[in-house]
């Protein structure tokens, strides 16, 4: 009962759902055929497109059918298009056989392996020029790989195409001839880009840069101009096309390992590029540098010349003046900014007063402008207001100029006259002298003497006036000669001095008892002086100086023995003594009392100090007879200084002192003698101890120097003592000294003087410093 209710209503809604479902489907259905007929119209619209363009589509199938417009037909000259591509040759109509059989074997290609294809045709019997594109058809076109062909007309294109062609071999063949021409040039040619890279090279380029071929030049961008200025020859390159002028310079380059000048120009070409060339003017170049150099050095070689020389050219304009002929005329430095002509370098000479003074001066004047077209030199002096006097010489020369040479001659006539003078002057001068001299030739006969050299051999002045050869002189002087022998060696001497140039002597002994030395001296000018010394009372004095020198000697042998005694004879009682009273100590000679002791103890101390005197007398006397024996060995300063003061100890502590031991950075070994070095220290301690009150402080520091080359080790002992005053410290230094009687006098102790004498022993140094109420200081300084 309630489903019938409910039915009407599910019934109308069916009713409305299918009306709505056929409305949809009408519009859909009008829909479809709007969409279908655009597409119609569309394809019809493309169909005429195709049918109008100037590319008209060939569809090969695989099994070799085709599809194709109409017109396709018409430029193929076929009634209708083909069913197979086979049939598009077809008796003198369509494609030619070789043709067609290319295109088949293109379109058989493409369709297997969907390589693209272009080639070009021409039917049988038409001007028509046909262009084929192949490629492989898409599938939306054509399923099951077949092969769409575009056809293209370009016989309008042909003609232009042929035209081009002509020009392009005329073009070729004109380049080709350029080519070989560039090719076969003897100088290096180039062509850029407008970028500035080499784009061709000839083969003089290749062979200047020294590449395999033109390409690797190319393509590896070799210059040959290396870079001037910071720019690269691109970049000269690139200015010229931008401003469109030639750019010429003259660079250097090295060329089969040898510098070239060349010539470079770069021609632009328009948008085209830039040519360029090279000429090689080295040889050129080299004969400029080499005529610029002979000028100049020619030049120069005048200018240092003493006379004064002057050029002038063809057109008498003055071309060089060296600075003699600038100083002789009194000219300006600047004349040679503005030459002047040769009639004007009179007249500015003439105002400087530097031409004779002549009546009819322009007359002179024309007369000396004659030199120019003489045919020989000329020679003239001329004497000036002043005094000088000029030798003139005027050469002309083949271009038409003149050579004017002047030399002042002023000096030389001077001179001449001052010749005369020393002659006389030499001749009183050689006669005042002490010594006997002679002047000999170089062919031994003697040219000048003095009135001695005649008195020393006693010869006569008539003899002397006729300038005797040496041979004559020799066989004169031997009769007054002691032993008449030795008469050759003073010949000998003689000829040494003349011809040989060596300098000899010698000595000869008279028959009266006089002894003359005699030496040879060669002279500049080639003669030989002999000069002649009469040296009598020089040997008595010799003489009587090697008898005082043979005394001094056995003087000396004797001290020599007397020190060695002296030591023998003080050291042994000294000894014995020592040794005795070390027996009686020991008890040897019995028991001793309290007070028996203390004498031996004092004995013993005293027989010490005794030794250790006799020690520093002998080695002061060894040292200044120069005897002292030294025993060199290497000491390590810091632990020998230690040693020395360390055995003072005691009589630091009794004297209530303190020493102090410093040292001074890095010190290197000593090479001296262990014991004498000691000693000379030892008694410089000694002395600051001595000189030093209780409770005072004695300093002892050792120190290293930079000395020259090396370094020395310097020792400072230093007391604040009463000090010294200079006439104090100067005689304690000099210990004993001999008095001009002979006699010998004792200072203040021979300790200070025998360790100087000890230390400069060892090529040292002792100073002392020293002033009252301030202590002294004794500086040793060893190498």
């Amino acid at each position: 009962m309630e489903f019938s209710r409910f039915l009407p209503l599910l019934i109308g809604l069916l009713l409305g759902a299918w009306t709505i479902a056929a409305a949809w489907a009408v519009l859909s259905a009008r829909s479809r055929q709007n969409r279908a007929e655009a597409q119609l119209r569309s394809a019809r619209r493309l169909g005429r497109m195709v049918e109008e363009s100037p590319a008209l589509p060939l569809l090969v199938r695989t099994d070799g059918r085709i599809e194709a417009s109409p017109r396709l037909a018409q430029w193929l000259g076929l009634d209708e298009v083909p069913q197979f591509l086979s049939e598009l040759d077809g008796n003198d109509r369509g494609l030619p056989a070789e043709k067609l059989a290319e295109l088949t074997e293109a379109v058989r290609r493409c369709q297997k392996t969907a390589a693209p294809f272009r080639m070009a045709v021409t039917p049988h019997g038409s001007s028509r020029s046909l262009a084929l594109r192949g490629h492989l058809a898409d599938p939306q076109v054509s399923p099951g790989g077949a092969a769409l062909v575009w056809v293209f007309d370009f016989s309008d294109s042909e003609t232009e195409l042929v035209r081009l062609r002509d020009e392009a071999a005329r073009a070729r063949g004109d380049f080709h001839a350029l080519v070989s021409l560039i090719e076969a040039a003897p100088m290096p040619m180039w062509f850029r880009r407008p970028d500035g890279e080499l784009q061709l090279v000839n083969h003089a380029y290749v062979a200047a840069v020294g590449a395999k071929n033109a390409d690797d030049v190319v393509v590896k961008g070799i210059e040959l101009i290396e870079s001037v200025d910071g720019l690269a020859p691109g970049q000269v390159a690139r200015k010229a096309a931008e401003k469109g002028i030639p750019i010429e310079r003259i660079v250097s380059t090295t060329i089969d390992g040898q510098r070239r000048a060349l010539r470079v120009s770069d021609l632009p070409l328009g948008d085209d590029g830039v040519a360029g060339y090279a000429v090689d003017i080295e040889d050129l170049e080299e004969m400029s540098r080499s005529f610029r150099a002979f000028r100049e050095a020619q030049r120069a070689l005048l200018d240092q010349l003493s006379a004064g020389v002057a050029q002038f050219d063809a057109k008498r304009r003055l071309a060089f003046a060296n600075q003699p002929f600038q100083r002789l005329f009194k000219l300006d430095g600047r004349i040679l900014v503005d030459p002047p002509a040769f009639e004007r370098l009179l007249d500015a000479a003439r105002d400087a007063g530097r031409v004779p003074e002549v009546r009819d001066f322009p007359a002179w004047r024309r007369e000396k402008a004659g030199w120019f077209s003489a045919g020989s030199t000329q020679e003239e002096s001329w004497t000036l207001a002043d005094g000088t006097h000029l030798r003139i010489v005027a050469q002309p020369v083949p271009d038409g100029g003149l050579l004017l040479i002047v030399e002042d001659r002023t000096e030389q006539l001077r001179l001449s006259a001052v010749r005369d003078t020393l002659l006389r002057t030499r001749t009183a001068t050689f006669d005042s002298l002490f010594e006997s001299v002679a002047v000999f030739a170089p062919d031994g006969r003697m040219q000048i003497w003095n009135r001695r050299f005649a008195a020393d051999w006693g010869l006569e002045s008539e003899f002397l006036d006729t300038h005797p050869h040496v041979e004559a002189l020799l066989k004169k002087i031997a009769s007054r000669l002691k032993r008449p022998v030795e008469a050759e060696t003073v010949g000998n001497v003689v000829r040494a001095a003349t011809l040989d140039r060596a300098q000899t002597g010698g000595r000869i002994g008279l028959a009266d008892g006089r002894v003359l030395e005699y030496a040879g001296v060669p002279l500049p000018d080639g003669n030989g002086l002999l000069a002649v010394l009469d040296i009598t009372d020089s040997m008595k004095a010799e003489q009587a100086l090697r008898e005082s020198n043979a005394a001094l000697i056995e003087a000396d042998a004797i001290k020599t023995r007397f020190l060695a005694n002296m030591s023998k004879e003080l050291r042994t009682p000294l000894t014995s003594i020592g040794g005795f009273a070390e027996m009686l100590d020991l008890g040897i000679g019995g028991d001793l009392n309290d007070s028996g002791r203390d004498y031996v103890g004092s004995i013993i101390e005293a027989s010490q100090q005794l030794g250790d005197h006799i020690d520093s007398l002998l080695d002061l006397s060894q040292s200044e007879a120069g005897l002292l024996p030294l025993k060199f060995e290497e000491i390590d300063p810091m632990p020998f200084v230690r040693s020395v003061v360390e055995e003072r100890a005691g009589r630091l502590q009794k004297a209530g002192l303190t020493l102090d031991l410093q040292a001074k950075g890095l010190l290197r070994p000593l090479v001296a003698d262990r014991r004498r070095l000691a000693r000379a220290l030892g008694h410089i301690v000694d002395n600051a101890i001595a000189a030093s009150t209780r409770g005072g402080r004695i300093l002892v520091q050792l120190s290293r120097r930079k000395a020259g080359e090396g370094d020395a080790i310097q020792i400072l002992v230093q007391d604040k003592g009463a000090g010294m005053d200079s006439r104090t410290l100067a005689r304690a230094l000099d210990g004993m000294k001999v008095s001009a009687d002979g006699k010998v006098e004792s200072r203040d102790g021979l300790g200070l003087p025998l360790a100087r004498q000890l230390v400069e022993a060892h090529g040292g140094s002792l100073r002392l410093e020293s002033e009252p109420g301030k202590g002294t200081s004794a500086l040793i300084e060893l190498p």
